[in-house]
């Protein structure tokens, strides 16, 4: 009898995991940690693919097994020639099958103890998802809310300078949660990407230390929060950022000061607005741009389209925010905000004293 193959619970068991996928299939989501050496590069996965559904079987084998036999030896060559008779890989593919079995059984051929992930990647992504549907409930999470332009990032980041745990959904998601969160020359990862760095956040944190984290709504950019987070967030107590106006204005014009090279572009994002204001509304945006009127333009921005969908919006779903403590200020510069994290700070803390 063979004996069981290894499972996702026996990662830590070994010295090195090899993604044996394609280079596409890497990117867009592995296991943290894995190296990508494919068996079949991005081309030769189609081929293969169209000859097993176009031709038959059997000729996508032939040609498949020739790719894997050159590929494999190129990695042994360029990677692993080095590593001692003791080395103990792990290797996956996408469900644990031809690609990968492929390789475990060469590296074992030499004398490798090479373990063979069972269910490969797809084993995987059923274990994220599942932690990322039990984990949320596990913490206390303190919601930072506040208008746009609020600092709320900056704050929560501050918060985390002071030694308590944040989350920066934000951060892990490479945008900044509106219709002009996208960074320059930043793509946002994969979903699955996401959600496997969300994770391994997650795991990193103690659950018997308050969590901080950025109200957000269901999706940051183009990707989705998983269901038991968002929900876990909407119950939780809420911390809100009262800014002034002028405050927030100055506030925006440094953290979006990238934007103002770019003036076709930002129109351009404006213009996703068309369903929600005036023709007239957005000509004189786009006036207010090539005029380099930006802080007319932040503040209609905020007091035509932001705040009111701040107000429609965070009643409605954070069930915290009936209760939650004001933090006021005037003040978004780098001291202002170091005294706002300081000051949320310090209320948690006298609550528990």
């Amino acid at each position: 009898m063979k004996p069981p193959r290894p499972s996702i619970a026996d990662l830590a068991a070994f010295d090195e995991i090899i993604d044996v996928r394609s280079p596409a299939e890497f990117a867009e989501d592995h296991i943290p940690g894995a190296i990508n050496c494919p068996v079949l590069d991005n081309d030769q996965r189609i081929e293969v693919g169209t000859l097993y559904k176009q031709v038959s079987p059997f000729e996508a084998k032939k040609i498949g097994a020739a790719y894997v036999s050159e590929n494999i030896a190129r990695h042994l060559r360029a990677s692993f020639l080095d590593r001692p008779r003791n080395w103990k890989p792990l290797i996956y593919c996408w469900r644990g099958g031809d690609r990968s079995g492929s390789m475990s059984i060469v590296f074992r051929a030499i004398g490798w103890h090479a373990g063979h992930l069972d269910g490969g990647y797809k084993a995987w992504r059923s274990h994220v998802i599942a932690c990322l549907e039990a984990l949320p409930a596990q913490f206390e999470f303190k919601i930072i809310a506040g208008a746009t332009g609020s600092a709320k990032t900056a704050v929560l980041q501050a918060i985390g300078d002071l030694g308590e745990q944040i989350l920066d959904l934000e951060d892990l998601a490479s945008h900044k949660g509106s219709v002009l969160g996208e960074l320059p020359k930043q793509p946002q990862p994969s979903q699955k990407w996401f959600e496997t760095s969300l994770l391994q956040t997650l795991q990193k944190l103690d659950p018997n230390r308050p969590i901080y984290v950025e109200a957000e709504s269901r999706k940051i950019g183009n990707l989705h929060l998983p269901q038991a987070l968002i929900e876990r967030m909407r119950g939780s107590e809420c911390l809100n950022i009262i800014a002034s106006l002028d405050a927030r204005v100055d506030f925006l014009l440094k953290d979006y000061a990238y934007f103002l090279n770019q003036p076709d572009f930002l129109i351009q994002r404006l213009d996703v607005l068309r369903s929600l204001q005036s023709r007239e509304t957005l000509s004189r945006w786009s006036q207010f741009i090539h005029a380099g009127e930006w802080s007319s333009l932040v503040r209609e921005l905020l007091e035509l389209h932001y705040d009111p969908l701040y107000r429609g919006s965070q009643n409605r779903n954070f069930s915290g925010m009936q209760d939650s403590p004001d933090f006021t200020t005037g003040d978004l510069s780098p001291t202002g905000i170091a005294q706002l994290a300081t000051a949320i700070v310090q209320s948690r803390r006298a609550q528990i004293a």
